[in-house]
């Protein structure tokens, strides 16, 4: 039954229904589909009608792990239109197609003058929720976005770009910057360890910068979709030995710079090892915490650089949406990476595949039913 909306003070009003789905973190391994409340709206805020949310492997990890509190409502590669809109929100309407980043820097602090934004204070504290502790909210048919979000990370979709695509603007901004830490060059060689839908979107964006890009997977089918995006030197990582093929391809001398974008430890050797003296290795997927052994030498005596990138940044964020926005035209057609779509009703399904990927898996969509216009 449809109530009218009205957020605290002179809100735009617009018909929205009183309750809603919603895929619910209840604890480890332990996510259900229920009816919650719509959340409310404040001052400065927006209410987002959910069009379509990815699954990314942060959201799978919480959920295995355990590593935050139960309830929660996850999910933040989120985009759709504004259903309403709190008094003081200016340049934004109801109707307006958006994307919304879940957390974003004070841009004040200590690390945001030093640009390292995801240690910022403020960046930890969540701003998007759908219910309960904020937690991103995008598996979920409506998504409250607070001021501080709706003032610094509440972006605007243009005409003609698919929700989908949209909801790539921060992905795209994580790899970005991963990529730009390498400082890369046009006449070195670049490893990509995985070639799932992050590990293509590192190798496509190091492609940018001219360097000869190999890709390793042990899939083909991964291979065939990494060339559409003009990634043409694979390494059949269960055929071939892919530091052998490394140094092969760069005189002997081993990768310039390797990105490790497959989660856990395993292959952080193999990433190290590629990699030529001198070279770089970017830990991509490794977020949660453990231990590794190293051997010092190859950091001091072979002067080998082990560095990390996590989450987005703001001052690259011009460059992505001209990336994602401008590049659906021209090549960058992101949704072709996209093997699985669910309706929220099968958000459980659509967790567990992302869960468990194949040769035939890629990235897997939520899709809350707004209609694309």
């Amino acid at each position: 039954m449809a109530t009218t909306y009205t957020a605290n003070t002179q809100a735009a009003q617009t018909r929205i229904p009183a309750t809603m789905r919603a895929a619910v973190y209840r604890g480890i391994n332990d996510v259900r589909v229920e009816t919650v409340p719509v959340p409310s709206i404040e001052t400065g805020e927006v209410l987002i009608q959910v069009a379509a949310c990815g699954i990314c492997g942060t959201d799978l990890k919480k959920i295995h792990t355990g590593s935050h509190s139960a309830p929660r409502i996850f999910g933040h590669e989120t985009a759709g239109t504004i259903a309403a809109v709190g008094e003081g929100v200016e340049n934004f309407s109801v109707g307006d197609r958006v994307m919304v980043f879940h957390h974003v820097p004070c841009g004040d602090c200590y690390y945001c003058r030093k640009k390292t934004f995801a240690q910022c204070p403020a960046y930890k504290h969540v701003g998007c929720t759908a219910g309960f502790e904020p937690a991103g909210g995008g598996f979920a048919e409506y998504v409250h976005v607070r001021d501080w979000i709706v003032r610094r990370g509440l972006i605007k979709i243009p005409d003609g770009i698919p929700f989908e695509q949209a909801a790539f603007v921060e992905p795209v901004n994580t790899c970005l910057k991963g990529v730009k830490s390498l400082a890369l060059l046009p006449d070195e060689t670049v490893l990509v360890i995985g070639q799932g839908p992050i590990g293509i979107l590192l190798a496509a964006l190091s492609a940018r910068s001219g360097a000869k890009v190999l890709t390793s997977d042990l899939y083909p089918e991964r291979h065939a979709i990494a060339a559409n995006y003009g990634l043409t030197h694979p390494i059949h990582a269960g055929k071939e030995d892919v530091i052998a093929a490394a140094c092969s391809a760069s005189d002997g001398r081993g990768a310039d710079a390797v990105i490790l974008a497959v989660g856990g430890n395993a292959l952080i050797q193999t990433a190290i090892d590629a990699a030529r003296p001198g070279g770089r290795i970017l830990l991509f997927a490794q977020t949660q915490h453990g231990s590794v052994s190293i051997d010092p030498a190859v950091i001091c005596m072979d002067e080998k650089s082990l560095v990390g990138s996590y989450s987005s940044s703001v001052a690259i964020q011009d460059e992505v949406e001209d990336l994602v926005f401008n590049g659906y035209f021209n090549g960058f057609d992101l949704t072709r990476l996209i093997s699985h779509r669910y309706p929220l009703e099968d958000a459980v399904e659509a967790i567990e595949v992302a869960s468990n990927p194949s040769a035939s898996s890629m990235k897997v969509f939520i899709e809350a039913g707004a209609a694309e216009s």
